[in-house]
């Protein structure tokens, strides 16, 4: 299998740290992550201040690893540099909801880029190819809540409960999903798809997927030289909810465990987006009136000081009960998020 090692090309680094840039062109280092490992020569950085827009003619494409609660603003300083005639391919790897707009990433890219470049935008998030789809709602969805349903399996390890309490939080952090999705204009199979419930066993060395919502791509054409970016970008319900590597679940064990957040955040090291997606989570839920009991949980645990413990019991005490979804994929926020993107 190709890597990104195999391909004659090169490839820059934006930091906003010029120790980091130095670090990076001089010793081929990291001060800060993986500090020991030597990044090949081809892989160069740039930073602190933004690349100039004829540098950024030169390049094919841009992945932004930028976390959803700063994209915004990081995406409105790019506009002028970007030509919107000759746009290269953009590439995201953030999943999440933005705590106070409630706007999911390709409306934050309309927003600031433009509908042609939320269009053309692809979305790297998991362990195989898909074909371009129908639902990008229910795509951008599914990668943002799974992180908010890792948070609850931590917390649920950290409470001490074992597999099976986690094999039933799982299933019905996946019905809620499903219904959240339906409620907001998304379509139930996405859920089920590796968009969704993902694989539930973890590949060796699992290839990425490439979501692209323009007709003019083609995501066979950016496969070789991105298989081993999925070691990271995993989005599996059963993986990020089950695995010591996913922040959000350690976000959530180290909750279930007693320790404040505040602490938790300061000695991650790296963003966990299932915390602030689930601040706008709460504000979708209550707009669209969908029962979600388990983000709701989250959020009283996150952002109303209520003991991880305490909600575990409520959810765990909660009747089984059959719902019914209206469909409302040609109204409400798909309708209107469409609108924008000028997708008909």
């Amino acid at each position: 299998m190709s890597t990104t090692s195999d391909l004659i090309v090169d490839v820059w680094l934006w930091s906003r740290d010029a120790a980091t840039v130095k670090s990076m062109n001089e010793d081929h280092k990291n001060p800060k992550y993986l500090t020991e490992h030597v990044f090949p020569e081809w892989l160069k950085a740039v930073g602190p201040e933004l690349p100039d827009k004829e540098f950024l003619k030169t390049m094919d494409m841009l992945l932004f690893a930028i976390p959803t609660p700063g994209l915004r603003t990081f995406l409105g300083g790019m506009n002028s540099l970007l030509d919107q005639d000759n746009l290269p391919l953009l590439a995201f790897v953030n999943k999440g909801i933005e705590a106070k707009t409630k706007a999911l990433t390709l409306e934050i890219i309309a927003d600031t880029l433009g509908p042609k470049a939320a269009q053309q935008a692809s979305f790297i998030s998991g362990p195989s190819f898909a074909k371009e789809g129908t639902d990008p709602i229910g795509v951008e969805l599914a990668g943002a809540l799974k992180n908010v349903y890792a948070l609850a399996a931590g917390v649920a390890d950290g409470l001490g409960y074992e597999n099976n309490t986690r094999a039933g939080l799982v299933t019905r952090s996946l019905a809620e999903m499903t219904r959240i999705g339906q409620s907001y204009g998304a379509s139930p199979l996405t859920f089920l798809t590796l968009a969704g419930v993902g694989d539930p066993a973890a590949r060796d060395r699992p290839v990425v997927l490439l979501h692209s919502f323009s007709s003019e791509f083609d995501p066979q054409s950016v496969l070789v030289g991105m298989a081993t970016l999925g070691d990271f970008l995993v989005p599996a319900v059963f993986l990020t909810c089950s695995s010591p590597n996913s922040r959000n679940y350690t976000v959530g064990y180290r909750l279930g465990q007693g320790q404040k957040l505040d602490d938790i955040i300061k000695t991650l090291g790296s963003v966990a987006e299932g915390v602030s997606t689930a601040e706008g989570l709460h504000e979708i839920i209550q707009e669209i009136g969908v029962e979600a009991p388990i983000a709701e949980a989250m959020y009283s645990v996150l952002y109303e000081g209520r003991s991880a413990r305490d909600a575990a019991e409520e959810l765990m005490n909660l009747p089984a009960a059959k719902r019914e979804i209206e469909d409302c994929s040609e109204t409400g926020h798909a309708a209107a998020i469409l609108s924008k993107l000028r997708i008909d």
